[in-house]
This record gives structure tokens, C-alpha cells and sequence, in this order.
């Protein structure tokens, strides 16, 4: 081998020693570099899996939440249905009371809510012709009877001494200017109970409106006796 030819194959020899030399750096830059990528893309697919897990609780916890919230609103839904046929029975129940019994309560309602002795009690059409009169009469004697002097049981033993007691309960009655309630001609739409009127001024005795109006004072009562 000449000389020429010696230092050509030095210079080839060089030239691949600094060229596998280079290789091997860059193949060693590529390594890091794709070992950084891949911890860093495992990194980022354990944060998306960890945050995907926390996702998933928490959206189990606001369904478990809502899923209790509807069975409350279930349950209360229930309730109240049971409630209202329990009022609803209690209507009944008042439509439903012997005659004598109804009389005598409407006779009282009369009483409670008269403030003149005066007024007209409005009945619907059927309970008019049945009990308008009975109740009237009887509300009139209590009202009598609450202003009139108690008479000796020994007076009023004897018919006569009976007699004695209802001419003093009806004096009395009319010097106090009560007990003079009337049956009105008008009728109007209702199921059980009356309307008391004195001209311009009503008072509503009707059962739908006297449960209505207890119905807030008693709720809690009868939740107590359906549910406890």
C-alpha cells in the first residue's frame, strides 16, 4: 500500500470512527428523548386516569344524591296523598253522620259562628229540605239557652214547670235580640254544611271550607297518626 493509498484509508477510517460516533450520540439523544416522551405521556395518562376515576366518583355520589332526593320526593308524594284521602274521608264520614248527629253539629257551627242571633243560614238544595228547619230550631234553642236564666230542677221537673222554662228561654232570647236565626229561601251548591249571611256579611260553614281551613293546623297532627 503506497502512501496515497495510507492515507486514504486513514482518513475513511477516521471519517467512520466520527461518523459511528455521531451515531451512537444521536441514537443516545433519541433514547432520552423518547424515554422523557414516553414518562412524560405515561405521567399525563395516569393524571387523565386518576382525574377520570375522580370523575366517575363524583358523578356516582350526585346520582346516588338525586337518586335519595327523588325517593324523598317519592315517599313525601306519598304522604300527602295518604293525608289528603284521610280529609277526604273525614268529609265523608261528616255527610255521613246520622241525622240527629248532623243537626245537633250544624246546630253548633250555627252558635259558634252567629255574632247577631240574627242571621239566615243558606243550605244547598237537598240539605234545605231535610235539615234546614231542625238545624235552625235547634240552633235558635241553644243560642236561648245561653242567655237564659237557669231555673231550680225542681221547677222544671214538672210539665208545667217545662213549659216555664222554654217561655223564659224564648223572653229572654228576644230581650237579648238573639236566637232569631232563619231559614233563607236561597240555596246554592255545596256538599254539607251551610252559609251564615246577614246582608252584605257571610260566614262560610261549609265542610270543604272548614277542612280546608284546618287542613294547615292539622296536617301535622294526622301525619303523626298515619305515620308514627
Amino acid at each position: 500500500m503506497n502512501g496515497i493509498e495510507k492515507i486514504t484509508a486513514r482518513i475513511a477510517e477516521d471519517g467512520k470512527a466520527e461518523n459511528d460516533a455521531l451515531l451512537a450520540e444521536a441514537r443516545s439523544q433519541a433514547a432520552e428523548i423518547t424515554a422523557k416522551y414516553q414518562a412524560q405521556a405515561k405521567a399525563e395518562a395516569e393524571e387523565i386516569l386518576d382525574q377520570g376515576r375522580k370523575n366517575a366518583q363524583e358523578r356516582e355520589r350526585h346520582l346516588d344524591s338525586m337518586a335519595q332526593m327523588e325517593c324523598r320526593k317519592a315517599v313525601l308524594a306519598a304522604k300527602q296523598d295518604v293525608i289528603e284521602e284521610a280529609f277526604q274521608l273525614a268529609h265523608k264520614k261528616l255527610l255521613a253522620l246520622p241525622t240527629d248527629q248532623y243537626v245537633d253539629l250544624l246546630a253548633d257551627l250555627a252558635v259558634q259562628a252567629s255574632t247577631t242571633g240574627k242571621e239566615k243560614l243558606i243550605f244547598s238544595p237537598s240539605h234545605r229540605a231535610q235539615v234546614g228547619k231542625a238545624v235552625v230550631t235547634a240552633a235558635n234553642k241553644k243560642l236561648a239557652e245561653a242567655v237564659s236564666p237557669k231555673l231550680p230542677e225542681e221547677v222544671t221537673e214538672s210539665k208545667a214547670g217545662a213549659i216555664l222554662d222554654k217561655v223564659v228561654a224564648g223572653a229572654s232570647a228576644i230581650l237579648s235580640g238573639t236566637a232569631m236565626l232563619t231559614l233563607a229561601e236561597e240555596t246554592r251548591p255545596m256538599d254539607g254544611g251551610f252559609i251564615l249571611s246577614d246582608g252584605a256579611v257571610e260566614v262560610n260553614c261549609t265542610f270543604d271550607t272548614l277542612i280546608r281551613l284546618q287542613r294547615g293546623a292539622l296536617a301535622g297532627e294526622v301525619a303523626k297518626v298515619l305515620f308514627d
